[in-house]
């Protein structure tokens, strides 16, 4: 697979729904559902999207968003995408590893702190991986973790990022962000960092603050006005106090330690993060797939790269059409916007008292209306990577001369037997 900047000429036909599902329809017609669909022109220029709402600042590809191996390498072959941020250590070092999987990625970052003894013990024994992987730190804790499994002496020195915590306390709307690291002023960046530096076996070499007020709220939510503005109200002056807090803090590291890397941002959060002079990289994915979370940002508005088809296997009224299975439910605080959103047809939606289910999910609506036994439905997940974890594989669609066809398949990290969390 091959990414390739479009022209601005480039048709986008994801605009119009009525064309853009049945040409992805026809394309598929040959495979049974469960199935999912990764439209090459809709990926290709969300990527390219992202660059340009970064300004120039390299972006980390947030691996938990993807978990496809072949989309990361194609994503990550751009000028302007640079390294992995992983969510777990086991991912990392499958990652950082030559195999018939995918060629070694040279720079992962692990997301959040590990305490996989068995996969510690491999880092720490690899000089090749202990080069090419960074653990996540947020507490002395972890430190003291490592040096159980395996002493200072015995292993590789340990890469390190620090995490500081980048939410936003106020009167008026409370803790916003989410619970993450506990170092949140520069003090307490400071000490860690000299915690660190002062242990033998490990190397500081990044900060790292994740903004999710920022990066992962949607700031204008159909049919709520009035919550959206009070959302970039929000989003407004906590990026104000976060960007000053970061470059106090990343000036006091730097003090202590030669940082490799200063890491922030998301994928709602490009245009902020990238305007930070402390900040080097942004860690971002989501908006390659564009889930249908991101539909509700006034910001920018992703293409719909990504849908998967279930099987309509029963009609209990005419006007009604059951799916086999459907309950691909998002994380996050259970609601309706953690639901699968229905497509294709259009005017077709899940009934209230059932909605997304284990085993079916019936749909109502003059859509609905017209399915048969047979035929198919089409659906965004909410977030982006957590749709990987239910196929083994995605269908890869482009566009030609005699429409979209599948061009090739690539599976996802379960496909390839890989199960991280």
């Amino acid at each position: 697979m091959h990414l390739v900047r479009p022209s601005e000429a480039a048709p986008r036909p994801w605009l119009a729904a009525a064309s853009y599902w049945p040409a992805i329809e026809a394309a598929t017609a040959h495979l049974d559902p469960p199935f999912g669909v990764v439209s090459l022109p809709a990926l290709t220029a969300n990527a390219f999207d992202m660059l340009d709402r970064a300004n120039g600042t390299t972006i980390r590809v947030a691996s938990k968003s993807v978990r496809v191996r072949g989309i990361l390498d194609a994503v990550l072959a751009l000028p302007g995408y640079s390294g992995v941020l992983a969510y777990t250590l086991p991912e990392a070092l499958w990652l950082a590893t030559s195999s018939s999987a995918g060629a070694a990625i040279d720079d992962v970052v692990v997301g959040y702190p590990s305490v996989d003894r068995a996969a510690i013990r491999t880092l720490a024994t690899s000089a090749e991986l202990a080069s090419r992987v960074t653990i996540m730190v947020d507490d002395i804790a972890q430190l003291d973790l490592v040096d159980a499994v395996i002493a200072p002496g015995d292993r590789e020195s340990i890469r390190v990022c620090i995490e500081l915590d980048a939410s936003w306390d106020t009167r008026l709307l409370g803790h916003t962000g989410v619970r993450r690291s506990p170092v949140h002023t520069v003090a307490q960046a400071r000490a860690l960092a000299e915690a660190v530096v002062a242990r033998p076996g490990f190397t500081l070499v990044g900060l790292m603050g994740y903004e999710a007020q920022i990066a992962g709220q949607a700031n204008q939510p159909a049919g709520r006005r009035a919550y959206g503005a009070v959302i970039r109200w929000m989003q407004r002056h906590s990026a104000a106090e976060l960007a000053e807090r970061r470059a106090a803090t990343v000036a006091s590291v730097r003090e202590i330690a030669a940082l490799d890397f200063v890491n922030g941002g998301g994928t709602g959060s490009l245009e902020s993060t990238s305007a930070e002079a402390a900040v080097t990289e942004i860690a971002a994915g989501s908006g390659l797939f564009g889930p249908h979370l991101f539909d509700n940002y006034r910001h920018f508005t992703p293409a719909p790269a990504v849908a998967f088809a279930l099987s309509v296997v029963r009609k209990p009224l005419p006007d009604h059409a059951v799916l086999l299975g459907g309950g691909w439910i998002a994380s996050g605080p259970p609601g309706p916007d953690r639901l699968p959103r229905v497509v294709w047809p259009e005017q077709t939606s899940m009934l209230a008292r059932e909605m997304a289910g284990e085993v079916q999910t019936p749909l109502t609506g003059p859509g609905a209306a017209d399915l048969r036994v047979g035929d198919r439905a089409w659906l965004r997940h909410t977030k982006a990577g957590e749709i990987s974890e239910h196929l083994t594989e995605f269908a890869i669609v482009d566009g030609g001369a005699d429409g979209p066809t599948v061009v090739e398949t690539l599976p996802t990290y379960r496909g390839q037997g890989q199960v991280f969390l």
